[in-house]
């Protein structure tokens, strides 16, 4: 079993910066692409960014140049810097990983999702 553990949602304003985290943990033999998705109310999950295991990442166009994705491979965790947050940006934010387990599949996990709030 492989669990995803979020933190760092939150209210805040408009202009504002936030940071998400997202640690992996259990049966993991290596954690390869990671990423933050995100779903406002009514509407369809979208993706935000995601990160490569060797450092390459991929931006939504709605957050190139506010939003900054990092990952630790260390200790499995991938970070969500958010900076000039609009309100468009409220939504639940969910984190992925696709993760060779220890028993040799390759499997993708969703975290929970943690709320964040732009207040305008």
């Amino acid at each position: 079993q492989v669990q995803l553990v979020e933190s760092g949602g939150g209210l805040v304003q408009a202009g504002g910066s936030l940071r998400l985290s997202c640690a992996a943990s259990g049966s993991i033999f290596r954690v390869n692409a990671m990423g933050w998705y995100r779903q406002a109310p009514g509407k369809e999950r979208d993706l935000v960014a995601t990160i490569t295991n060797d450092g390459t990442t991929n931006y939504a166009d709605s957050v190139k140049g506010r939003f900054t994705i990092s990952r630790d491979n260390a200790k499995n965790t991938v970070y969500l810097q958010m900076n000039s947050l609009k309100p468009e940006d409220t939504a639940v934010y969910y984190c992925h990983a696709a993760v060779i387990t220890t028993n040799a599949y390759a499997m993708n996990y969703w975290a929970k999702g943690t709320l964040v709030t732009v207040s305008s």
